[in-house]
Order: C-alpha cells, then sequence, then structure tokens
C-alpha cells in the first residue's frame, strides 16, 4: 500500500479539547511522525459539551461546534507543519464518546463527518467503532494495532498503559496482542475535584497524597461485577459511581479514587499470559506522579512514560486514528479477537469524501 500523510483528531473522555497529529503510514508502518498539538476548548464550550456525557444524542448545533473545533485544530496543525492540505490523504476523526455500552451493541461518537471534510476540503473517516459493536465486539480500546506498529523493535512482553479519562492496557509479545479497558484512570476524580474543589484535575496527585483511603468505599468500588470479567471487555467513564464517597473530604475522596485506578491496573496482571517487562505509559495520567510512583509499586516495574522510547504521549491516540483511517481506505481490520473480543479481524470507518465544486 501506498504511504499517505493522515491527519488524526481525538477528543476524549476528559473532553478538555482536541488532540491533532500528522503521520505518514501505509497503514502496517509509520514511516514519518509529523507535528501535532493540543487544542484547548473554551471553558465554557466544555461545560456545555458535558452536559451530554452518557446520553444518545448531542443538539445539531454542539455538534456542528464541536466539529468546527476539530477543523480549527486541523487548520492550526497545518499551519504548523509546513505540509499542504492537498498532500494530506485522510483525516481520521474519531468524534467524541457520548455513551458506550458494548452488551447492548451500542457506542455513540458525535460529530459531522461530512461538514468537517468540507470545512477541510478533504476526505474524513469518522465512525470507527460501530462495525465492531454490531459484531459483538467491545469497540474498544482502539488503539492497540497502532501501539503493535510502534513496538515492532521493543523488548517484550511490553504493556502499553493508557491513563485517560478511562484506563487500558495493550499488551504485546511478538504477534500476540490483548487489550481492554482495565477501569477509571483520571475521569471519577478529575469529577470529584471539580465538584469538590472547583480545580479541573489533582495537579500531581498533591491531593491525593495528602488524604486518607477510606477502604470500606475502596472495597465497594472494587467490588464492581467489571472485574470479575474476562478480557478483552471495555467500560464508559460513567459506569462507576461515587457514592460510596459522599461523606468523605475532597482529600479522602480523592485518596480513595486514585487507589481505585491503582488497584485496577494491578488486576490486570491477572490477565496476562506473561509478567510483562516494561510498562509505557500514554495519556494525561502519566503526568501525575503519584500514579505512576503507586501503579508502579503495584505492578513490580518502573513505569516509564511512552517519550523513553520517543512517542508522543500527549497526541499518541490522535496518531492511531490517523493510522486507522488509512487502514480503512486501504479495506484493513481495524479490531482484533484480542483487541475487542471480536469474533474476526474487523473493518470499520466511514468515509466522507470532499466533493469539490
Amino acid at each position: 500500500m501506498e504511504p499517505v500523510w493522515a491527519i488524526g483528531l481525538m477528543s476524549g473522555t476528559s473532553m478538555d479539547g482536541v488532540d491533532a497529529a500528522l503521520i505518514r503510514t501505509d497503514g502496517v508502518r509509520v514511516l514519518e511522525h509529523g507535528d501535532s498539538i493540543s487544542f484547548s476548548y473554551d471553558p465554557a464550550f466544555r461545560d456545555r459539551f458535558r452536559q451530554y456525557l452518557g446520553h444518545r444524542d448531542a443538539p445539531a448545533e454542539i455538534v456542528d461546534e464541536f466539529t468546527d473545533l476539530n477543523a480549527e485544530a486541523a487548520r492550526q496543525l497545518l499551519r504548523i507543519s509546513g505540509i499542504a492540505a492537498q498532500d494530506v490523504r485522510v483525516v481520521g476523526f474519531h468524534g467524541q464518546t457520548l455513551f458506550h455500552d458494548a452488551p447492548a451493541g451500542i457506542t455513540i461518537q458525535v460529530g459531522n463527518g461530512d461538514r468537517l471534510a468540507e470545512l477541510l476540503q478533504l476526505d474524513v473517516v469518522s465512525d470507527f467503532r460501530t462495525n465492531d459493536v454490531a459484531a459483538g465486539g467491545q469497540g474498544a480500546p482502539f488503539a492497540p494495532l497502532y501501539h503493535q506498529a510502534l513496538s515492532q523493535d521493543l523488548e517484550m512482553p511490553l504493556v502499553v498503559l493508557n491513563l485517560g479519562g478511562v484506563a487500558n492496557v495493550t499488551y504485546l509479545d511478538g504477534d500476540q496482542i490483548l487489550a481492554f479497558d482495565t477501569g477509571p484512570a483520571s475521569a471519577l476524580l478529575d469529577d470529584w475535584m471539580n465538584e469538590k474543589t472547583g480545580l479541573p484535575y489533582d495537579r500531581e496527585g498533591a491531593f491525593s497524597r495528602g488524604g486518607q483511603v477510606d477502604e470500606l468505599a475502596l472495597r465497594k468500588l472494587l467490588d464492581h461485577p467489571y472485574f470479575a470479567k474476562t478480557p478483552p471487555k471495555s467500560l464508559d467513564r460513567d459506569d462507576f459511581s461515587k457514592d460510596a464517597m459522599a461523606h468523605l473530604s475532597a482529600a479522602d475522596g480523592a485518596a480513595t479514587l486514585s487507589a481505585f485506578t491503582i488497584c485496577s491496573i494491578a488486576k490486570a496482571l491477572d490477565h496476562m499470559p506473561k509478567t510483562p517487562l516494561r510498562w509505557l505509559v500514554t495519556g494525561g495520567g502519566r503526568h501525575n506522579s503519584f500514579f505512576m510512583e503507586k501503579i508502579s509499586e503495584m505492578v513490580g516495574v518502573q513505569l516509564e512514560p511512552v517519550e523513553a522510547v520517543g512517542w508522543k504521549g500527549d497526541e499518541l491516540e490522535a496518531e492511531a486514528f490517523a493510522f486507522l483511517a488509512v487502514r480503512s481506505l486501504y479495506g484493513m481490520p481495524l479490531s482484533l479477537p484480542g483487541t475487542t473480543g471480536v469474533s474476526k479481524p474487523m473493518t470499520g470507518g466511514v468515509t466522507h469524501k470532499y466533493r469539490a465544486a
């Protein structure tokens, strides 16, 4: 397959903005990493948009505004990259996940692919997850094939841990690949901090370090039936309730939620065929030194940010959806039995063609 330049656009469960990245790929190898940016939402828009988390849809005007912000992120990326728009073959537009219930066969990512194609005057691939879920897959996580493409020369067994709103792992050992959501990463903790302190997150884990873990509340959280399921498996950011912690102080609640994330990631080892030699960490949670220290203690290996092997942790998922967009154009699988539990390798994505006047 011909290598092409592709843009990936990703808005994660934290809903703080859009990550945009350029790569040149043939859908198997990554030949060049271009520039990347993080484009932050205006807080007023973020707060309006967050109201629709857990819903099956959002008003058209909100979806269009979200789409326009993705277009602006792509334009800014092209301006700094020196790559002309006409040299870009496709844009991978993940959209925003509002609702995800794989057992019910439902995954909702909003975003107007046709509008984005017209705004950028480029072909766009969106709706990456629907085919997988319709075929009985979990529809998540969806970056593991990209992790595999990047990891071919690294020592294995290897784990790539994504600390986003939800935490997920990709276990790699040669051709063997296993991926699943482990539990919450930052979403519950961010929500707690916003509710109790007005702060958007627990910077460097400072509140968590200063609080006391409520062991009863932690046991209730870890008693969730999700943890007894065999992977591949996936979560929605709202699958867990904070009700057990209603009586806690801001610091004690933060400590308890951090312990929940740390323990649930350690539980992932139970499902891995071999003990990983290395853990590489991506996602915003890798900046939380408390997470990094405590997870390292629990899994018995020093966690490393993905920058240790030259990857871009803040834009890795955006790069992944550029990679998947190219695979979609070429009719290659986006998910595998080991990554989502789908019965066979599954293609996907919807192409929105730009039609010049």
